[in-house]
């Protein structure tokens, strides 16, 4: 069985916005072999060697009507009552491959969405009162499904009347007749993005549905959705480089991608419209009202080869043509990036330098050529030699955003921090036990080291966090976890399964639960930082303890490994006063208090106020200052460590490390030992991600 694997990050193959919901599905002639093969895989290949029963059938039952309709604001408990038939059935129907049910709930969700549109355009040509005191009711779990037409229409006129409300009170308040026809539109474009649906988005809504009754984290990918993965671990595309989205059946570009042939031609700008594509010859398709990820492959294509746009500039009516050469373009934004900060005084009155990374994913794109090989780990010790000569006193490695990635690479990437040992240990469905140890011996980097998480921080990123946490490497900082994700997923593509089959997606399969040396698993639970910040992103993000159908946690016997003994009980706890004194006397940490404790009652409240003035008040500012901000890098692509009151504390937590080493550390600037560069072992080791 060939396997290949790729990321949970959500970067897309033309940098596409993501769209869920994409020709009316028509079975397909594969559909019922490529379901039973999904149930073979779960059944043999799942961490948990589930039985496919009853209480799986019921899971996915919630989980599909969930998934189309988590509002409750389309379905009718009429419709509930008739689905709720099969509700026992839908296991015995899986494991014969029949996909009836999906197909029979969503064509009756696409008649309850046409009469919604009818109330929708109803709603909107009404007045509303702004300042009467009413409610919708937000708490989906203890909502029902509206019993019949009338109370389906009162749900629907709260609906929308919020929807206003939140045009006028937003950062750029529209005009009345303006908000109406952004409030129509929307809901007008969802209802032809639903009937564009072909039979693989129905497959990958449902059988994900179906994954997901078994884990978090398992899913069904399309076709098109497991080419997006593959380029978004790879971090590289063939095409012109721009960030599409649609737009009222328009494609509009959001952003062209520095160092991209449409940035290096120039001429195509953000807010652009492509209304057509031709492949160098002239003949231009029609990609008005097209899907856009149709568009999308008009427009890709191999490097080298030439693309022709019909494009309407922003702010005018006429089109023009751009004839671009599609390129090779490495998607920057996603790779590690580091920036050197000066900050404090030593003794000598000179300033610390801090080398901050930044470290979104743990990525790999392998390459015959060994000098091409481009992945997290590899650019990571280039960064650490590159610190090394600019003499830089401590390391900071923020991985705040990282979801996850290769588990290879969180294993080499860990390992560049310490001498030798396991990293992290891996459970299989047969409940064996297997190692992973640091590649090779030495350390790239022996300074002092942070490691920035925040509840966000997932998978692999917690596996690097754990071994330098359990080896006493560095000091971790941040939210009072991480995610708590402790599975490791393989991605099967499943067109290798099925001999001269066309492409049939992926199967994104939990086959394995990771451990830390210390024997603790980090599922559930997530890596405990040694210095707690006050953050947003704690109350913001869910962790994994919360998710529907989540493993449970548990422990394996430890690991034999040696400590570095650098960060001891006495300076984390010496750190951690110090901290805690700087954010107890700072103004800006306690009005992120107050923000904290808004962003809480907003998060808990069960219904939404539909009075302007309420709504105002509940409504603060969203900016999240713990958090590092996308990319305002700029055309070059340079990034900068932001400088504000949270990570001002992080700055002042690192000096205090370096003018408190613990006694074991090793004294003197961070010093490079000499390490075979053997890329090819570390992406040659154990090929499962743990995105």
């Amino acid at each position: 069985m060939t396997r290949r694997f790729v990321s949970s990050a959500a970067l897309l193959g033309l940098l596409l916005l993501p769209l869920w919901l994409s020709a009316q599905p028509i079975p397909g002639k594969n559909d019922r072999l490529l379901t039973q093969i999904v149930c073979e895989f779960f059944q043999r290949g799942h961490v948990t060697r589930p039985k496919i029963g009853d209480e799986v059938s019921m899971r996915l039952f919630k989980r599909f009507l969930k998934d189309l309709d988590p509002g409750k604001l389309y379905f009718q408990k009429s419709d509930i009552d008739e689905f709720k038939k099969s509700e026992t059935e839908l296991d015995d129907m899986l494991l014969k491959g029949d996909l009836s049910f999906a197909y029979k709930v969503y064509e009756r969700f696409v008649e309850r969405i046409d009469e919604r549109l009818k109330l929708v355009d109803e709603f909107l040509g009404m007045k509303h009162d702004f300042g009467v005191k009413e409610y919708m009711d937000t708490d989906s779990a203890k909502l029902e499904y509206p019993a019949d037409a009338k109370e389906a229409s009162e749900r629907c006129r709260k609906r929308i009347k919020l929807d206003l409300l939140l045009q006028r009170l937003g950062t750029k308040p529209v005009p009345d007749d303006e908000a109406r026809k952004k409030v129509r539109d929307r809901y007008r474009n969802f209802a032809k993005r639903v009937r564009q649906l072909d039979n693989y988005d129905l497959m990958e809504m449902y059988l994900s549905a179906f994954a997901a009754s078994l884990d978090p984290h398992s899913s069904y990918l399309s076709p098109t959705t497991l080419e997006d993965f593959t380029i978004s671990m790879r971090l590289q595309l063939e095409g012109i480089g721009a960030v599409l989205r649609e737009e009222g059946g328009n494609t509009i570009v959001v952003e062209v991608v520095p160092g991209g042939a449409a940035a290096k031609d120039g001429r195509l700008k953000a807010n652009d419209k492509i209304i057509g594509v031709a492949q160098s010859d002239g003949k231009f398709v029609d990609v008005v009202d097209m899907k856009l990820r149709d568009v999308v492959k008009q427009i890709r294509g191999a490097k080298g080869t030439k693309v022709e746009l019909k494009v309407v500039p922003a702010g005018k009516i006429e089109p023009t043509i751009y004839a671009l050469t599609r390129q090779k373009i490495e998607i920057k934004s996603q790779a590690a990036r580091y920036d050197i900060v000066e900050d404090g005084k030593k003794p000598d009155g000179t300033p610390y330098r801090i080398g901050v990374i930044d470290l979104p994913s743990f990525y790999a794109n392998p390459a015959k050529d060994v000098s091409e090989v481009k992945s997290a780990s590899k650019d990571i010790r280039r960064i650490l030699k590159e610190m090394s000569t600019k003499k830089v006193d401590g390391v900071i490695l923020d991985m705040r955003r990282n979801p996850g990635g290769f588990l290879a690479e969180a294993v080499a990437l860990a390992g560049l921090f310490i001498d030798k040992g396991p990293i992290v240990q891996v459970k299989d469905p047969q409940q064996s036990i297997q190692r992973h140890d640091d590649p090779e011996a030495g350390m790239v980097y022996d300074g002092p080291l942070m490691v920035l998480t925040s509840r966000s921080s997932a998978s692999a990123s917690e596996i690097v966090a754990a071994a330098l946490q359990d080896y006493g490497r560095a000091i971790v900082v941040g939210d009072p976890a991480t995610h708590g994700k402790g599975t490791v997923q393989a991605v099967i593509d499943l067109g290798e399964q099925v001999p001269n089959s066309p492409k049939l997606g992926a199967l994104r399969l939990t086959l394995q639960q990771f451990y830390r040396v210390n024997g603790d698993s980090t599922q559930n639970r997530g890596v405990a930082s040694d210095i707690v910040l006050p953050s947003l992103t704690e109350h913001l993000s869910t962790p994994e303890k919360d998710m529907e159908n989540a493993l449970a946690f548990d422990q394996v016997k430890p690991a034999t490994f040696k400590s570095a003994n650098m960060i001891s009980a006495e300076l984390k706890a010496n750190l951690k006063a110090r901290s805690a004194a700087r954010v107890q006397a700072s103004k800006e940490f306690a009005k992120l208090a107050r923000d904290i404790d808004r962003v809480k009652m907003l998060r808990d409240r069960k219904k939404m106020p539909l009075s302007e003035q309420e709504l105002k008040e509940q409504m603060g500012k969203e900016d999240d200052p713990d958090q590092p901000k996308k990319d305002d890098d700029g055309e070059k692509g340079v990034y900068k460590f932001r400088r504000n009151f949270f990570n001002n504390e992080i700055l002042k937590i690192m000096e205090d490390l370096l003018q408190n080493k613990s006694p074991a550390a090793p004294q003197g600037q961070g010093r490079l030992h000499r390490r075979l560069e053997s890329s090819t072992a570390i992406l040659g080791r154990s090929a499962l991600a743990a995105p």
